[in-house]
């Protein structure tokens, strides 16, 4: 078997070079768009791993530091939100997971939440992935799985950063939260055996 010649090797090692350069770079510039931290949570309900991937905005305004009215100020009541900052926050199932009468199947999703002002919420289950999280192109109502309903609970403490949780819920199955300012929000879910 013939060995490479050396120009072969160096060029190649040269092109290898600048793609892990421009690879990293792109990274970083991806991450300086961010403005938010981003998280994945998730727990293994009645065996099954339900993961969620989303950003984690503020109460404080990134730019000036004042802080901001969340539902119905930054989040509007009455339009869908993208449940977090920056790219849709993203489901991932291993095996299907059932919300009320909506069973979902195992892969992934975006989640989106629709508020209302009488202290209502929709979340809704999106077929659609890897959308920014606002502007044009971004939502696709056509997408949706399911719009489920949210229970809504007061905070005991302030929540000054957006978060979610998935955890088992003492009834059974599971639950998924959202918790911001003072108010959570939560939706029952089992695993489809």
């Amino acid at each position: 078997m013939a060995r490479p010649n050396r120009k072969y090797m160096k060029n190649l090692k040269a092109y290898l070079t600048i793609a892990a350069i421009a690879a990293s770079t792109l990274s970083l510039m991806a991450q300086r768009q961010r403005v938010s931290p981003h998280e994945t949570t998730g727990a293994v309900i009645d065996g099954t791993r339900v993961t969620i991937v989303y950003g984690r905005p503020y109460t404080k305004d990134p730019k000036t530091g004042e802080m901001r009215k969340i539902w119905g100020g930054l989040v509007p009541f009455g339009k869908v939100w993208r449940t977090g900052a920056d790219e849709a926050t993203l489901l991932i199932a291993q095996k299907p997971i059932v919300f009320g009468d909506t069973t979902v199947p195992a892969g992934a999703y975006t989640l989106w939440t629709l508020p209302a002002e009488d202290g209502t919420a929709k979340l809704i289950i999106n077929k659609q992935v890897g959308q920014w999280g606002v502007g044009p192109g971004s939502y696709d109502e056509k997408q949706d799985l399911a719009r489920v309903d949210l229970k809504k609970e007061a905070l005991d403490k302030t929540a000054d950063q957006f978060a979610i949780a998935v955890a088992k819920n003492p009834a059974g199955g599971g639950l998924v939260k959202l918790m911001w300012e003072d108010t959570q929000y939560s939706a029952a879910f089992t695993v489809q055996k």
